[in-house]
């Protein structure tokens, strides 16, 4: 299950890097100066490093198999999934108003990004309750 997650977690990122690249692309940092953009840049750098950190915790997990660092690897991905989460509403309370470059996201790479995320986050949870005995 170690190994599926890893996959799960690579697609999620595969479509975040899209989504920043189109962030980016648009303005987004450029927008911060003049707060159009509903995504502060702590924010939005933030949410994949926080992730990334988990992933590589996980890979940490699944070579050695330390229960330790699965949950670690939750517990830093519970956070980044936060983050994720807020971007989420502030992406979608953006409605026809919206002016920042997160307006150009596809619904279908935002959709996808969040699903592969949540399967992930799952997996991550079963898989260290399942390592510790739980």
């Amino acid at each position: 299950m170690g190994l599926v997650t890893i996959v799960t977690w690579l697609i999620t990122a595969t479509v975040g890097i899209y989504l920043l690249y189109l962030w980016l692309s648009g303005g987004g940092l450029r927008q911060q100066a003049t707060k159009v953009t509903r995504f502060p840049a702590l924010l939005i750098f933030a949410h994949p490093a926080l992730a990334v950190s988990a992933l590589a915790s996980w890979i940490v997990y699944v070579r050695t198999l330390e229960p330790t660092f699965a949950w670690l690897s939750f517990g830093v991905l519970a956070l980044s999934a936060l983050l994720g989460f807020t971007m989420f509403t502030r992406w979608l309370g953006g409605g026809r108003h919206a002016r920042g470059a997160e307006q150009r996201f596809p619904m279908v790479a935002v959709v996808l990004h969040g699903a592969a995320g949540v399967a992930t986050f799952v997996l991550v949870l079963l898989t260290a309750a399942i390592a510790s005995g739980a």
